[in-house]
């Protein structure tokens, strides 16, 4: 079997290029703009080109014809629509990474499966997401464009800790903030639920669809099984750094707004996605693919993070002096209202 893989090194890609050429025997080919192809396995195929200039993927592609392509790094209609010109006739399988916060927020039900109505009015990337939804699917009616699409949930790897907010560079600080035992901002009452996948949980599911003839048309989420409240997520964060956590509840209202004063644009992230329950019905999934399961628990994977972010304080600790300032001035704000009430 053949596959493309565009993109090939996020969090999401490099789990399933791994799985595929380690476990699978796919015969696989990555196409990106090489700047990372040092991450890839060996025995992967790189092709060169950047996927937003037309010609020279076809230049690069050449009459190369594959079992699956795989679109990791597509975010418009315009995206897929170029996609479509591509790839038809190219592939017997086109597979489209999605996301599950174009889901309808609010939440009509915690209990999400692939039949919940595609609507986020607070997120301009889920609405973008949803018209390639749209896009590809009237493709696959009426021209027979071989589409399936994937939306996962906050999949993570050993090099990320999953979190409700974070600064512009990344998790380090609030790692920092538990270290240091300073108090920890988490959204709301922290008692919403939420859903983590450690990528490679998801590459299981995604592989398991591709040459999968049951995906075809279809569209499916790939999450982890294992729901925890975001306290339940710092709870097990400061766990594994041998500390006690020291949450401090702010609404998530008040975090958009305030946040968005410094350059923080958490209306997404927040009100369209992480402020919501989010519990997903996996059966869909696990009918088309048997093997696909939690393998790793978020306390597995937040160990293995901890052990890679602490080992490698070059690429991982990147210190973000106005988030740690902006969050000891929320913290004040409502520490002060508390006490004036």
């Amino acid at each position: 079997m053949k596959a493309l893989i565009i993109g090939g090194t996020g969090t999401i890609s490099t789990a399933v290029v791994r799985r595929l050429v380690q476990e699978l025997d796919w015969e696989v080919y990555v196409l990106n703009r090489g700047t990372k192809n040092h991450l890839l396995p060996k025995g992967v195929k790189p092709l060169t080109a950047d996927i937003n200039d037309e010609a020279a993927v076809k230049n690069v592609l050449g009459d190369l014809h594959f079992d699956a392509v795989c679109q990791f790094i597509a975010y418009t209609a315009a995206d897929v629509e170029r996609d479509v010109r591509l790839f038809a006739g190219r592939t017997e399988q086109y597979l489209f990474i999605s996301s599950a916060s174009a889901y309808h927020k609010p939440a009509r039900s915690y209990i999400i499966t692939e039949g919940t109505t595609l609507a986020n009015p607070y997120w301009q990337y889920s609405r973008d997401k949803i018209a390639c939804e749209e896009y590809l699917m009237k493709q696959y009616r009426e021209t027979g464009f071989p589409v399936t699409i994937v939306r996962p949930s906050h999949t993570y790897d050993e090099k990320k800790i999953p979190l409700g907010l974070h600064g512009h560079n990344g998790s380090w600080q609030v790692i920092k903030r538990i270290m240091e035992d300073k108090p920890v901002i988490i959204q709301g009452d922290g008692t919403s639920l939420w859903t983590l996948t450690f990528n490679t949980d998801f590459a299981i599911g995604f592989t398991g669809l591709m040459g999968n003839p049951h995906a075809l048309g279809e569209a499916f989420h790939i999450t982890g099984d294992e729901a925890l409240t975001w306290n339940q997520i710092y709870e097990t964060i400061a766990a594994a750094l041998g500390k006690k956590l020291q949450a401090v509840h702010v609404s998530s209202d008040f975090l958009c707004a305030a946040g968005a004063k410094y350059g923080y644009d958490f209306t997404g992230t927040l009100t369209g996605d992480k402020s919501s329950s989010a519990v997903f019905d996996n059966t869909k999934l696990k009918r088309a693919v048997p093997d696909m399961k939690t393998t790793v628990r978020f306390d597995q994977g937040v160990r293995l993070a901890l052990q890679y972010i602490l080992a490698h304080p070059e690429e991982c600790q990147k210190d973000d002096p106005e988030f740690d300032a902006w969050c000891d001035r929320i913290i004040k704000v409502r520490n002060d209202a508390v006490e004036n009430v």
